[in-house]
């Protein structure tokens, strides 16, 4: 019945030191050995994710696909050939900039296609990219005009605190009059798209490349931005440790978090119906 997996990354299908259970892989491995899709669905840049694919056995493979940066970006494995951008205006961007650097203990993050740049970082995020093995460069200047050569994708803040989160998240949307599209990640971002740009339309855009229905998708999450892909497809997966919200429309929450919440969810949808 279903023929595509979608799953967000961080605290859904890896732990919090960025690895990967074995049961996680070994569920993984059987659903594409069926000819199943797997696809990561991240905010992340898509060429983080290659030690990922490695060990799935997905790197540089055609036919096999990533979706990038909630949204931004729909890339096929083989030459990472990026098939989709979905960028924010340089105007647009430098307005969240602003918005987000006004907070004081916030750093900036603005992802162009291919690279990463952090505005006044913080240690307790650079030691949590770290777990994740993302590269980034310093960003010394406040004015975006300097990255102008290439396409900015997002912009996201970081600070550990919830109601500083919820300030950035009011005062983003205030700015745009709630044509924006702004979200939660990992218990500590807050996240800028274009508006209209996310997982749940880039996962819809995947399947209609690809011949698949949105009832023959499951998607797989745990925080706010993974609700529009949860909401689109015929199988959405909350892992245990998934918030409220996600787990509200969820059709299955799995007892696992992301230990094992992957492999629970595909061993029940997937490979027990054979």
């Amino acid at each position: 019945m279903y023929k595509m997996i979608v799953s967000d990354l961080d605290e859904t299908l890896l732990r919090a030191d960025g690895s990967i259970s074995d049961s996680n892989i070994a569920a993984i491995k059987a659903a594409t050995a069926r000819g199943i899709k797997f696809v990561p669905n991240t905010g992340r840049n898509y060429l983080t994710v290659q030690p990922l694919l490695e060990t799935l056995g997905l790197v540089n493979q055609p036919d096999e696909y990533v979706i990038s940066y909630n949204g931004g970006a729909i890339v096929e494995n083989a030459g990472n050939h990026v098939l989709a951008t979905n960028g924010m205006p340089q105007s647009e961007a430098q307005k969240v900039f602003d918005v987000m650097r006004a907070f004081p203990e916030t750093d900036v993050h603005v992802y162009t296609l291919t690279n990463l740049y952090i505005y006044r970082l913080r240690a307790d995020d650079q030691a949590y990219l770290k777990t994740r093995g993302v590269p980034f460069s310093a960003l010394e200047t406040m004015d975006l005009g300097s990255l102008a050569e290439e396409t900015i994708i997002k912009v996201i803040a970081m600070n550990p605190s919830a109601n500083v989160q919820t300030a950035l998240f009011q005062a983003v949307n205030a700015a745009f009059d709630g044509q924006i599209n702004c979200t939660y990640s990992s218990g500590i971002y807050v996240e800028a798209n274009h508006y209209g740009v996310d997982k749940g339309t880039a996962t819809i855009e995947l399947g209609d490349r690809l011949g698949i229905s949105p009832a023959e998708i499951i998607a797989i999450g745990d925080n706010a931005n993974d609700l529009p892909m949860l909401r689109r497809v015929g199988m959405p997966v909350a892992v245990a440790n998934g918030i409220p919200e996600v787990q509200a429309v969820a059709k299955l929450v799995t007892t696992a978090d992301y230990e094992s919440g992957v492999a629970e969810a595909i061993e029940k949808l997937v490979l027990s119906d054979n």
